[in-house]
């Protein structure tokens, strides 16, 4: 089974090679380093559902925050 989960881009790393592009995403605080060369398209603010350390798509807000409301409930019936 994978997982993709839901991250806001808070910087971007434009490099020559497209295939290079970086950003700095937050998934609720935890911050990570993430490849952006399949979303070409992606600015800070944006939130990008990630897989394995790449962005795979930009979803809209209202997504990414009702994907991240299941996370934590799935948290809270298994504390």
């Amino acid at each position: 089974m994978c997982l993709a989960v839901p991250g806001q881009i808070i910087s971007i790393h434009e490099n020559d090679e497209p295939l290079l592009r970086s950003g700095r995403v937050s998934f609720g605080g935890v911050v990570k380093t993430v490849n952006l060369a399949y979303v070409p398209e992606a600015k800070v603010g944006d939130y990008a559902i990630v897989h394995v350390g790449f962005a795979l798509s930009i979803i809209d807000e209202g997504e990414a925050e009702e994907t991240l409301d299941y996370f934590k409930q799935i948290q809270e019936v298994s504390t």
